[in-house]
């Protein structure tokens, strides 16, 4: 099981040079993760192949959850400065689900790699892993913004979390083999369905 560094918490990049620098980091732990497993990745490896000395590579990402933690999280940004809007007509929970089904799609096309994001997503500390708060966040707000909710109640955002711990625990069956892509995205657009339906906008019969 990879190492979880304990409670040092990771620098953020403070300049033009430094920001590169851990973009070259994320873009170099991407490549290698997506050809092996968490396990078989060295951390060296990764620095060598972003040009970068060793012990800058573990001033950001201090253990590999950290850094595929933040893999993760590039990915979803990436993703959401993509989104479109939805088309005209299309319930705002259908949206989501079809936002989700899209994530999941791009996530999915590289399973080795999305088996140790969602491995370190999971095993990150809220404490120590920024990112997972992070990307905790960015679906909260792709989430909303697609619902069209501007001022999230408490149960609004309750939802929204249950919405992305159902999505983990999908995503986890496709990477297991005990879903196809079908089952996969009919799950999500049905969680979407039952799990959004008593948020606070929901139209009411």
């Amino acid at each position: 099981m990879p190492r979880i560094a304990a409670a040092r918490p990771p620098a953020e990049p403070s300049s033009p040079e430094q920001r590169d620098r851990r973009q070259r980091i994320l873009r170099a732990a991407a490549r290698i993760g997506a050809e092996k497993s968490l396990e078989r990745v060295q951390m060296h490896e990764v620095a060598k192949a972003a040009g970068v000395a060793i012990g800058t590579l573990y001033r950001y990402f201090p253990s590999k959850v950290h850094l595929f933690a933040a893999v993760m999280c590039a990915q979803i940004e990436r993703f959401r400065e993509g989104i479109r809007p939805p088309e005209p007509g299309i319930a705002p929970e259908d949206a989501v689900g079809d936002l989700m089904v899209q994530a999941s799609r791009e996530l999915l096309s590289r399973p080795v790699l999305a088996t140790s994001m969602l491995y370190s997503c999971n095993a990150a500390s809220a404490a120590t892993v920024a990112d997972a708060i992070r990307i905790d966040t960015m679906f909260r707000e792709i989430v909303l913004d697609a619902l069209g909710i501007r001022t999230p109640t408490a149960q609004d955002v309750t939802l929204v979390r249950l919405l992305l711990q159902c999505w983990y625990g999908v995503l986890q069956s496709s990477l297991n083999g005990r879903a196809s892509m079908a089952d996969v995205e009919g799950d999500i657009r049905l969680a979407s369905r039952l799990l959004l339906a008593p948020r606070s906008n929901a139209a009411r019969g």
